[in-house]
């Protein structure tokens, strides 16, 4: 059990999940295979416990990652259905990723996270393999701790919008200029992120050969997600609990959107107290048994 009298942000990534800090592991790549294999894996993958794919080089060394901004970064650059094709990863891949030890103290990571709005993360694994440290992965901890603060609390951000029959280019342009991952569809519960968009580029590259400038094409011919609407001012470690058990974990409260994103930077900000099994469970008084608040 972790010692309640350690601050949050001074506890190891050890400490915080002794007993699932590597129980997953990231997907693999070649450095030489095409981008396209990489849009597939990356359209299965993206917003949950992996959030990128390791890209091993020569020697089957750790070479790089790639995820979904490097991915969509080339799709602006290079729209075209042949790119994907003879485009070697390597050439796309994120080479300056964040390597973490089971020491790394929490603060670092998120410090190192919010300086670089990358928030992922490898740290090595047993099986000589490497597993992901991401932001869905932080939903963990806020299960865990409790504090006074609610949904209504967290801090409000501007939210993203798009009408609907924009071009991809639009769409990219402003996930890219906003630096976020996900829009919302104007007056709906609707929105589009980079797994979606990398969904659709993959199954139009199967299925739909006349399209080669990927940028021209209307958004409304994506799968659009649907956000988890929560008429409830939750406490933080319940909305954690509820977001945990998503998918793609993404809810609205009235006018606050909360990404896993959003909850890194709450568990940053708030003083937390661990929630230990004796705390979860109701005490009772030793005398009567009653329940005691």
């Amino acid at each position: 059990m972790t010692n309640l009298s350690t601050s949050l942000g001074d506890l190891s990534l050890e400490g915080l999940f002794p007993q699932t800090l590597t129980d997953v592991s990231c997907p693999e790549i070649q450095k030489n295979r095409e981008v396209w294999v990489a849009t597939e894996m990356c359209a299965q993958y993206l917003e949950s416990t992996i959030d990128a794919i390791i890209v091993r080089g020569d020697d089957n060394k750790l070479a790089g990652i790639v995820g979904g901004y490097d991915l969509l970064d080339a799709i602006r650059k290079n729209p075209t259905r042949d790119f994907q094709y003879t485009c070697a990863i390597e050439e796309i891949m994120f080479k300056d990723f964040l390597q973490v030890e089971k020491k790394t103290k929490f603060k670092d990571l998120m410090e190192k996270w919010k300086n670089t709005r990358r928030a992922f993360a490898v740290i090595s694994n047993n099986s000589g393999g490497y597993s992901p440290i991401s932001a869905r992965k932080m939903l963990e901890i806020g299960i865990r701790y409790k504090t006074d603060m609610t949904v209504s609390s967290i801090s409000k951000k501007k939210i993203i919008t798009f009408q609907g029959d924009e071009p991809l280019s639009k769409i990219l342009d402003l996930m890219f200029e906003n630096k976020t991952r996900k829009l919302l569809l104007v007056n709906s519960n609707q929105f589009i992120s980079d797994r979606t968009i990398l969904e659709g580029i993959s199954r139009m590259l199967k299925f739909q050969q006349n399209i080669d400038n990927f940028l021209d094409v209307p958004i409304n011919q994506f799968t659009f997600d649907h956000i988890k609407v929560i008429t409830e001012d939750l406490k933080f470690d319940k909305l954690c609990s509820v977001m945990n058990k998503m998918e793609h974990p993404y809810v609205i409260y009235k006018d606050i959107v909360v990404s896993p994103w959003d909850v890194c930077l709450s568990l940053m900000n708030e003083n937390m107290t661990e929630i230990s099994e004796k705390y979860q469970m109701k005490r009772k008084c030793p005398h009567c048994g009653k329940n005691v608040d």
